[in-house]
């Protein structure tokens, strides 16, 4: 049974006082956490709000603080952004209210940072408890066309004051307090330890401001991150979740870590024929269609831990105005060309038919409902022209052949100014492997004219002149995106992306997709004669298979975003697993005996052992508070100094890793530190004799421990954060910052410093559930080596041809 705290609340708190908002922030997180409490009223003025934790030997004396101890019980870690937001409460809102600032200042900066934070509907974070009792004041009594003009706040505001929790929390907070001086009450027993932090400030991780954009630093080091924009057609599964975003937040949370300024930009592409197929499937609009899925997939990569900086979409104003604008500069610029192709026509409906629109017979397998670009049965790659009996996907019509104009990217124009900057790009940034072979074999076959419209509906319109009814091909402005998505986020978007000095831009996708980053795009931006920064570096992966077959949804073979959150198992898991597989120079598997084994084997017996053992044994021998280990003997401060110098060399390794984001060896460089914790305690054989016996020898390995726990947060935080946010609840401490292989690691968590409670971090999963969901999400799966290429064809043409990209590398965007 959960044992029952005491809180104790200011009975004199008028609703306009900061008091009343602390005790409304804790009596809603009691409420909304389901943490057993028992109030009591604390007579007198100028009280504050304090938790008692017996057990502990300590109070709680900041209200924020409380609210955050409160959703750790109640099982909902804090992350990097929900720390932000609360330092924000602390720093700019609450000391505006107090100073007075009218209610439409208020409401302006709150706006702008509720349209950004993205808060779900269905689950309720910290921050939010804080953001909303600081606020419920001011904002209850506005007039209702003064809120009228803040749509966001308001809607966000009155969907919190309506649950169920939120008015018992506000009930709650009324009742404890009152406007006038109450009978003093039998004085309140005062805890033993206030919650003491002595951290090194050179240790903490800096915590970005919310409601400010974030912007290049002048002089300093700046990093512009995007992953491949998937598309909004499907249900993202495990291989694309590791091939592009979970890998692309792993190197923007290091350099987060590192206390380097970074940026994080992320959307749903949500234009062209696949688009307009599934709407059809669906039986709804393709603007329906993506409103829907752009949802789905935010879900999704909110479930996973993905802490994008802005999660957009390309359905915006702002993509088809620079989209637009760089057609129009390369046309300008003499490197587009009008063309003619010959496309299938469908003449019962009047309109020409991309390649997913012309269904019939497949020449390979006989398959009789085989698409315009593949077939789903035999996986062939085909062209339109290539089907038995085509047929309109549409209507059933039979379609025939037509000419149709085009614009052409006249890539052959451009080719020796792509070879130059590519050569450089590559050297200078470490492009990956595969990232370098695709794009060296395209430049080596020679570069040709490629069509970028297409005779559709949905997609940025072509701005000339007797092309009102076509459309930018999906692979031309897909990679524009990023651009837009930043536009959406910053009016100063062109500090990033026209900034090429300043930025290193870092792209993160599958294989599939490297010719659109390493030749089109950058083409394009070579085209317009604009400062663009451009690729400095690309990380590519090969593919994840499922149980040695393919992932398929129609046939529910492998697991899928929403699966992986059906499991119950943390989201950490899955990343380690994903992580730790990641198919950085060939393909992989995902294995479900094999991710059982990880978490038993790796993150429960390695990790969440040390972290585990370490913190009890405060806990129980030291009442959480950390002993003066300076004054161990000189032969143990020799020891320890030697495994100091180790764990730096490893360190070392770690950054070097991760500088160069070889993510899956970095992750391997972590867990061998945390080998060397366990290996350390067992060689100073840490226990209630060296305890007992040697007490100054057993603070100092206590201290080094506690000390290297703290340093191993820091590394396990770009891999799984809420492990690392779990870690620091712990040991009661900021979040920690990677420090510089320079200056290496020491004592940041110093004597006197108390710790929180010990947690497991992870649960032994049983190892008959691999079998169980093996079976689940099996499907009728026919194994197979390999996942197949993408191979992309351009239509036929009578005049102009396009290139015919080599065999390793497709000529559409894999989203």
């Amino acid at each position: 049974m959960a044992t029952t705290l005491k809180l104790n609340i200011p009975s004199i708190a008028p609703r306009t006082s900061e008091t009343f908002a602390k005790a409304l922030k804790v009596c809603i997180a009691a409420t909304l956490y389901n943490v057993p409490v028992q109030y009591s009223k604390v007579a007198g003025e100028g009280e504050t709000v304090t938790l008692e934790l017996p057990k502990e030997h300590k109070s709680l004396i900041d209200a924020n603080a409380i609210v955050r101890y409160f959703s750790v019980l109640g099982g909902t870690a804090t992350d990097l952004k929900e720390l932000a937001l609360i330092e924000w409460e602390e720093s700019i809102l609450a000391p505006s209210i107090q100073a007075g600032k009218p209610a439409d200042y208020i409401f302006g900066l709150v706006e702008n940072l509720i349209s950004k934070a993205g808060f779900h509907e269905t689950a309720t974070s910290p921050a939010e408890v804080v953001l909303f009792s600081t606020l419920y004041d001011i904002t209850e009594k506005a007039s209702p066309d003064l809120l009228s003009l803040y749509p966001s706040l308001k809607s966000w505001f009155l969907r919190t004051l309506c649950t169920q929790w939120g008015k018992q929390g506000v009930e709650q907070a009324a009742a404890q307090t009152s406007e006038l001086p109450l009978e003093p009450t039998p004085a309140q027993g005062k805890p033993e330890q206030a919650f003491v932090q002595l951290v090194r400030d050179s240790a903490k991780m800096l915590i970005p401001k919310l409601g400010q954009d974030i912007l290049p630093n002048p002089g300093q080091k700046n990093v512009l991150i995007t992953s491949a924009l998937p598309y909004v057609n499907n249900v993202p599964h495990l291989g694309n979740i590791i091939g592009s975003v979970l890998s692309a937040d792993v190197f923007s949370r290091y350099n987060k870590a590192r206390n380097i300024n970074t940026l994080y930009i992320c959307g749903t592409d949500e234009y062209g024929t696949a688009t307009e197929t599934k709407a059809l499937e669906e039986k709804c609009t393709p603007q329906e269609l993506c409103d829907k899925y752009h949802v789905l997939h935010r879900d999704i990569y909110q479930w996973f831990d993905i802490d994008f900086d802005h999660f957009g979409r390309t359905t915006t104003p702002a993509q088809t105005e620079i989209a637009q604008s760089i057609f129009t500069k390369l046309y300008q610029n003499g490197y587009l060309a009008e063309d003619s192709m010959t496309q299938l026509y469908c003449e019962k409906h009047d309109g020409f038919l991309a390649d997913r629109f012309v269904e019939g017979t497949c020449p390979k397998c006989q398959y009789e409902d085989a698409r315009g670009d593949q077939c789903d049965k035999c996986g062939g790659l085909l062209d339109p022209f290539d089907l038995i009996n085509p047929r309109c996907k549409i209507d059933g019509h039979s379609p025939v052949p037509r000419d149709s104009r085009h614009i052409f990217l006249q890539l052959d124009k451009l080719q020796h100014r792509i070879e130059e900057w590519s050569k450089k790009s590559s050297e200078e940034g470490g492009w990956s492997r595969n990232g370098r072979i695709i794009t060296e074999s395209w430049l080596k076959d020679g570069l040709k004219p490629r069509c970028i419209t297409r005779d559709l509906k949905w997609g940025v319109s072509v701005p000339l002149p007797d092309y009102e009814k076509k459309v930018l091909y999906v692979w031309f402005d897909a990679c524009i995106g990023y651009v837009s998505i930043t536009a959406n986020y910053t009016k100063e978007w062109r500090q990033w992306w026209n900034n090429p000095d300043n930025v290193k831009l870092y792209q993160f996708m599958g294989k599939d997709n490297v010719p659109f980053h390493t030749v089109i795009f950058p083409g394009s931006q070579l085209g317009t004669n604009d400062p663009w920064t451009k690729l400095h570096h690309i990380s590519t992966t090969e593919y994840l298979q499922y149980e040695y077959g393919k992932f398929s949804k129609s046939r529910g073979v492998g697991v899928f975003g929403d699966n992986a959150r059906d499991t119950g198992i943390p989201p950490s898991v899955w990343r380690y697993y994903l992580l730790s597989s990641r198919p950085e120079t060939g393909d992989t598997q995902f294995v479900w005996k094999e991710f059982v084994t990880k978490n038993n084997s790796e993150l429960l017996a390695n990790l969440g052992n040390f972290v585990n053992r370490v913190i009890k044994f405060v806990n129980a021998k030291y009442s959480s508070v950390i002993p003066d280990y300076t004054k161990a003997p000189p032969e143990v401060q020799a020891t320890h100094q030697a495994f100091k110098e180790d764990l730096n060399r490893l360190l070392g390794e770690y950054i070097d890793e991760l500088e160069n984001v070889r993510l899956r060896s970095g992750l391997e460089k972590l867990m061998l530190i945390s080998s060397r914790g366990n290996q350390f305690l067992q060689e100073n054989k840490l226990d209630n004799t060296l305890f007992a016996n040697s007490p100054e020898t057993c603070a100092a390995v206590v201290g080094t421990a506690l000390n290297l726990i703290y340093l191993i947060s820091a590394l396990t935080y770009p891999y799984m954060p809420a492990t690392a946010h779990s870690i620091v609840e712990q040991l009661n401490a900021p979040l920690r910052k990677i420090p510089d292989a320079e200056e290496g690691w020491d004592a940041d968590l110093l004597p006197g410093h108390a710790i929180g409670k010990a947690a497991y971090l992870f649960s032994r999963i049983d190892e008959k559930r691999a079998d169980e969901w093996k079976a689940k999400y099996g499907g009728k799966q026919e194994v197979v080596e390999a996942a197949p290429k993408k191979k992309g064809k351009e239509k036929k043409k009578k005049q102009a041809t396009s290139v015919a990209p080599p065999a390793d590398a497709p000529a559409t965007p894999a989203n």
